[in-house]
């Protein structure tokens, strides 16, 4: 059979990728379950497997999996409703608070330009009117959101189940789309994802648990008023590359600013955040997760952006671990192995344009590349 011309196999490739981003956009409501659900059973499936070996049956070792997951997220819901019903207690020393922050704002803006306080009034009732009219034509958007928010829940449970339950066929439907001598090499890449997924999530809900007690615990001791409130948070949106670190102090600072009329409890809480998110990223994070697989920060950002303006919420938190079985899938493919190198963080030492080696598509030359950015591909269970 005659092989394509590398333009279009090229051409192939990028209108695969545009029809993927079209059907994820068509098909989120389904999709984003399903993948969501993937990665949790993934999670799941060392528990499912515990019960299995104690000789329970398999419909109720899966039962048992999917409860003790419903009471770890049942736990941080009652937790987030208890700390927004005490911040919602101090809601009349909120107002003193904020109104105070705004006539400071004031005069200031007052002494450094030509608005009074009345033509600033003015101008926030204006803007205020417009965005009471804009939160309105909202409301039928929320409303469609909160729905389909409570059926992704609904399903969650029911795709993790049967995903569990039929994991054996699944893995079947994959080694048949491959001719039986590819199938070593699908195997491994199968085996690899599972390591890299389960030490990635695990890792996550490592790093919530630890940053949420250690940046609580600081806060509370130099004594910011609902500490766990924003250490709970930022924790949270920890989880999403670059852009959550940045949304968990802005919200930090806005709950501080709402507790205190003061200016130093908000440099504590930015100081805080800084030196816990440097312990978190140069120390505690990189032995939790190994570096097995390193995303470069470039294609880090661009997934996190793309994900969000594709799938939303939920497209953001799943686009690090979707990047890093995409990278192990097309490092082990010839034809697509030069996907592998753009999402990778495998420098070369040396320019592709002064080094031909630099520029073979061999599995050696990679295997080196990684082998000097001290990369180390994880061990097989």
């Amino acid at each position: 059979m005659r092989e394509l011309p590398i333009t279009v196999r090229r051409s192939i490739e990028l209108l695969g990728l545009v029809l993927i981003a079209y059907i994820i956009v068509l098909g989120q409501s389904i999709i984003m379950p399903i993948a969501m659900a993937f990665f949790i059973s993934i999670v799941l499936l060392p528990v499912y497997q515990f019960f299995v070996r104690k000789r329970f049956p398999e419909a109720l070792a899966i039962f048992i999996s999917i409860l003790l997951l419903a009471i770890v997220v049942a736990s941080i819901v009652w937790f987030f409703s208890s700390q927004i019903s005490a911040l919602v207690s101090d809601f009349p020393l909120i107002k003193k608070n904020i109104t105070s922050h705004l006539n400071s704002l004031s005069a200031w803006i007052n002494t450094q330009t030509k608005f009074s306080t009345k033509e600033q009034l003015n101008l926030i009732n204006d803007q205020s009117n417009k965005l009471l009219n804009y939160a309105s034509g909202m409301l039928t958007g929320a409303a469609g959101s909160v729905s389909s928010t409570l059926v992704f829940l609904g399903l969650l449970p029911i795709y993790i189940y049967l995903l569990l339950y039929y994991k054996n066929l699944l893995l079947r439907f994959i080694f048949l789309w491959f001719p039986d001598e590819s199938h070593d090499k699908v195997r491994e890449a199968i085996l690899e994802s599972k390591v890299i997924i389960k030490s990635y999530l695990i890792g996550l809900l490592i790093q919530v648990t630890y940053m949420t007690i250690l940046l609580g615990v600081i806060l509370s001791i130099i004594g910011i008023k609902h500490a766990l409130l924003i250490a709970v948070i930022f924790a949270f949106l920890n989880l999403i590359p670059y852009v959550g670190a940045l949304i968990g102090n802005i919200i930090g600072v806005l709950i501080t600013l709402t507790s205190s009329d003061q200016l130093w409890p908000i440099l504590a809480v930015l100081g805080t955040i800084a030196l816990v998110q440097f312990l978190d990223n140069n120390i505690l994070m990189p032995r939790i997760v190994g570096s097995k697989v390193k995303i470069n920060a470039l294609m880090t950002i661009i997934g996190v952006f793309l994900g969000g303006s594709l799938a939303g919420i939920s497209g953001m938190f799943l686009s690090l671990p979707i990047i890093a079985v995409l990278k192990i899938v097309f490092d082990r493919s010839s034809i697509l192995r030069q996907w592998g190198v753009l999402l990778g963080d495998e420098r070369p030492t040396e320019s592709p344009m002064a080094s031909p080696a630099m520029r073979s598509n061999s599995q050696e030359v990679q295997e080196d590349i990684q082998r000097k950015n001290d990369i180390e591909p994880p061990h097989k269970d």
